[in-house]
């Protein structure tokens, strides 16, 4: 059995932190999908018409990401979220590189939700998946790269016994647990906070489910963690 699990010191500075889930398993990420291609053009080119020309740090969705880093003791403008950065890019450019089925169906709706969206292959990096503050010897080799980085103690992280599949919460994932075309088990965070974009995660969450049955034939489950439920199985 599988678990993820926030822990408790997460939710003593971030009671209003929530998480919606998706579990995908029998996916076919193989060869490429012009309905997928076309969904993240067409969301790319969504954005930059809402958000060009306008300050992105201050779209609520991103705003509260840079009040919670902040928060952490982070710099956002040197440690910006993930999609900060993804929807400052496709703001000013909006073209999004073709990458895999999977990656692109989570980049398409993370920018057509304005929402953190990660994607990990659970099988290449197998154990239970907790977001805790990071510890001496955990391990985070960047994306691309074969070397590992130092981890700063007590950043926020996504991890898997040592080996950290995401830094400084929803800044940067790793490179061990990468969804590629032969990734088969999936999972999906949505991070999310209530009163703010609690409502946006849930329809993501569903959202990427169906999309993930309909054009990689997964079979999914969603699930829901916050303070009250910090703990659920994933299989």
């Amino acid at each position: 059995m599988t678990r993820f699990t926030v822990a408790r010191e997460i939710f003593e500075l971030f009671p209003e932190a929530c998480f919606g889930v998706v579990v995908a398993q029998n996916v076919d990420n193989q060869g490429e999908s012009t309905e997928i291609t076309n969904l993240v053009r067409t969301e790319a080119l969504a954005l930059a018409q809402e958000l060009g020309g306008t300050d992105v740090r201050e779209h609520p969705h991103v705003k509260v990401w840079r009040e919670a880093f902040r928060k952490l003791g982070l710099n956002p403008n040197k440690y910006p979220s993930s999609i900060e950065a993804l929807a400052k890019r496709t703001a000013k450019k909006p073209e999004l590189p073709v990458i895999n089925k999977v990656v692109d169906l989570v980049n398409a709706l993370s920018l057509k939700y304005i929402l953190p969206m990660g994607a990990h292959d659970m099988a290449i990096l197998p154990g239970d998946i907790e977001i805790r503050p990071a510890r001496p010897g955990d391990i985070f080799v960047p994306f691309g790269s074969t070397e590992p980085e130092p981890v700063d103690e007590g950043e926020v992280v996504y991890a898997t016994g040592n080996q950290i599949r995401t830094r400084k919460w929803v800044w940067r994932q790793g490179e061990k647990a990468k969804v590629v075309p032969e990734s088969r088990t999936l999972f999906f965070p949505i991070d999310a906070f209530y009163g703010v974009t609690d409502k946006a995660a849930q329809a993501a969450r569903a959202e990427l489910a169906a999309l993930l049955e309909q054009h990689c034939g997964a079979t999914t489950r969603v699930l829901w963690v916050d303070k009250a439920t910090p703990s659920v199985d994933l299989l």
